[in-house]
């Protein structure tokens, strides 16, 4: 039971780690409302450069908060559908 604790407690860390920088924040917010998003339009919508965008959301990707899908040139990212991250999403469309 302790280990299991232990390692939501990691998992919590990490996530707020990675949500730390004001960037990715941005870029989940931005996710969070569209089902499958590609980078360029990630990028576009939020006044980024594509190569920023790419950098932080292969950041989020290894985080395992996103999940990236490549269509043909394009790399495309979507959130990562479990319990914690349910609960990450309620908690950030409620205080954004």
């Amino acid at each position: 039971m302790v280990e299991k604790r232990s390692l939501i407690n990691n998992k919590v860390i990490k996530i707020f780690n990675l949500l730390g920088d004001k960037t990715r924040l941005r870029i989940i917010c931005f996710v969070l409302n569209k089902s499958n998003i590609c980078v360029s339009d990630i990028a576009k919508g939020l006044g980024l450069s594509v190569a920023t965008a790419s950098h932080h959301l292969c950041v989020l990707a290894k985080g395992e908060l996103l999940v990236p899908q490549r269509k043909g040139k394009m790399i495309c990212y979507h959130f990562v559908h479990s319990p914690l991250s349910r609960d990450l999403k309620r908690f950030i469309c409620k205080y954004k």
